[in-house]
């Protein structure tokens, strides 16, 4: 579906401004329709956005100007997205038990094998890829082929992100968003989720942000603990991440089948 020019306009300009309470799903125009079943996504360097759509077997890649390509497909239940500083974008299969590494032009190599239901996708301080191992409740650091455990005895792992200050947030689908700081304390912070998604991610200034899949808000998580809805009335979103420009957040949900943007407080 192409885009109107009232979606293309928004994009471009892409203005940030306050929120007053919450934003609300109704309101707010949607990017994109027609995703199928959206699970990772993540920007290039170029303003592009890479979407997994695991319901389709694709890849699909938005542009800033509002058009849409299909990047990949044919692949075996895509899940987890990200890509790293050089460009490389690292797919994750949630039914083949591996992770793809595809070139910017499209070329696709095994990067690693041996996973167990890998979800979310993510790049750490270090520049190593993560992913949360969903069956062995783990979290996996990935280095040249070769698996790490960074993080053990979690609840149904399906996304985690490196804050700052070197601990981790991780969302649990199994239920709570676990916060590992860096001196090994954990605090659980998933009581007013209904079941914590995917989507998980930061902000530059370490804002760090998850959907309730199993709900219909996205909040923000507190460091003591607690979280705070910040947009609600979403269609199961599960897909998130933050635009280039740091001014708002870009949901995918499962119910709506489209992509929208939540401002962002400036």
């Amino acid at each position: 579906m192409k885009p109107n020019r009232r979606t293309v306009l928004a994009q471009a300009i892409a203005l940030p401004f306050a929120l007053s309470g919450l934003a609300s799903a109704a309101a707010l125009q949607p990017l994109w329709e027609g995703v199928s079943s959206p699970v990772g996504m993540d920007f290039d360097a170029g303003g592009n956005l890479y979407v997994a759509e695991w319901g389709a077997g694709r890849i699909s890649c938005f542009a800033p100007d509002g058009s849409r390509t299909t990047f990949a497909e044919g692949l075996s239940g895509p899940s987890g997205l990200a890509i790293a500083p050089n460009g490389a974008i690292f797919v994750a299969s949630y039914s083949s038990d591996l992770i793809w590494r595809f070139t910017p032009d499209g070329v696709r190599s095994t990067y690693a094998t041996g996973l167990a239901t890998p979800a979310g996708l993510s790049i750490d301080r270090a520049g190593r890829l993560m992913v949360a191992n969903r069956r062995t409740n783990e979290i996996l650091a990935v280095e040249n082929g070769g698996l790490t455990s960074v993080i053990g005895d979690l609840n149904t792992p399906v996304g985690a992100v490196q804050t700052p200050d070197g601990g981790f947030v991780v969302s649990n689908i199994g239920g709570g968003v676990t916060i590992l700081r860096p001196d090994g304390a954990r605090i659980e912070a998933g009581g007013e989720f209904n079941t914590p998604g995917p989507g998980i991610t930061m902000t530059q200034a370490g804002c760090v942000f998850v959907v309730d899949y199993g709900g219909t808000t996205v909040r923000e998580i507190l460091m003591d603990g607690n979280s705070k809805a910040i947009a609600d009335g979403f269609s199961s979103p599960v897909g998130l991440v933050v635009t280039p420009d740091q001014s708002a957040l870009l949901t995918a949900t499962w119910g709506d089948r489209a992509v929208f943007r939540i401002p962002l407080p400036s």
